[in-house]
């Protein structure tokens, strides 16, 4: 079933309800996406893999915390392994590429699960939107999905003041979103 078919809230509701088929459902699809963002922002299969676990028992046990009016489901489900994948990285078991390459080809090499798990429009038009910003909104925006860091440490390491980079961060999520919704 494709991204967009899958019925993200109502599944949730159903985890909520303790329906054990509505997770299996979520799990079979999410999981390989989950896994290779896990996998690309962290570097190490093994610890992704524990992070993937432990947001999957996360979305579970606070399935009824999730509120449709708030955004949608697939978003809420993508935030949590996001911040078990940031846990794991402040708790030092990071393996960071600090090849700045790794900015531009994010582009190109999306990873194999996550390639597979995403329809090839949807890809194509985040694609599309990413190459649209120009590179100095683009780049932090890179570095901090993918690789988890910290505004602080994307100011560091582009050797750029911290409030210009969190205007470009907030300018290019904007720019982003209306080329996602136009």
């Amino acid at each position: 079933m494709a991204a967009r078919e899958f019925d993200y809230e109502s599944t949730l509701e159903a985890c909520a309800r303790r329906d054990e088929r509505a997770f299996q459902a979520l799990y079979r699809q999410e999981a390989g996406q989950l896994l290779g963002l896990a996998i690309s922002m962290l570097g190490r299969r093994d610890v992704a893999e524990d992070c993937l676990h432990d947001a999957f028992v996360r979305i579970w046990q606070h399935a009824a915390r999730y509120r449709r009016e708030l955004g949608s489901g697939r978003a809420w489900v993508h935030s949590i392994l996001r911040y078990r994948v940031l846990n794991a990285l402040r708790s030092g078991t990071r393996h960071i590429e600090m090849d700045d390459g790794f900015i531009e080809r994010v582009l190109d090499d999306a990873p194999q699960a996550e390639a597979q798990a995403l329809e090839r429009s949807e890809r194509r038009l985040l694609r599309h939107c990413l190459q649209r910003l120009d590179r100095p909104r683009r780049q932090p925006i890179l570095l901090a999905f993918y690789r988890g860091l910290t505004h602080e440490q994307i100011a560091q390491r582009l050797s750029t003041p911290l409030g210009t980079i969190k205007g470009r961060i907030r300018a290019g999520l904007r720019a982003l979103q209306e080329c996602l919704q136009a």
